[in-house]
């Protein structure tokens, strides 16, 4: 998808906690609504398995749309011509912060064998 299609929808969420980005997604009348979607549910997934933050109050720092490679094709014409157009494609990248988790205690190894 090309970056300034991708871009358009994602200043609709730049900012805001990641519960209410995915809220308006859901209800944006775009097809790249729905990549920027997953993607951000990805980084929440992410932040809260692999860098130990809460779900919930999650906010989204910052979100960048850069264009990606261009793939080159051709579109058939009129009286046998072939037209050239290329397939835009784009980077996202999403940054996510948030409260980390209380770390738990282990417990004691003098209660289990007393046990």
């Amino acid at each position: 998808m090309s970056p300034r299609k991708v871009g358009v929808v994602a200043s609709l969420v730049r900012g805001r906690t990641v519960a209410d980005a995915v809220t308006i997604l859901e209800h944006t009348p775009r097809r790249s609504s729905l990549p920027v979607k997953k993607l951000i549910e990805s980084a929440k997934a992410n932040a809260t398995n692999n860098h130990n933050l809460q779900a919930e109050g999650l906010k989204l720092t910052s979100i960048t749309v850069t264009p990606g490679p261009r793939i080159k094709r051709i579109r058939p014409a009129a009286h046998g011509r072939a037209l050239p157009f290329e397939r835009k494609s784009s980077h996202i990248f999403v940054e996510v912060e948030g409260q980390e988790k209380p770390v738990k205690k282990p417990a004691d190894k003098a209660k289990k064998e007393a046990k």
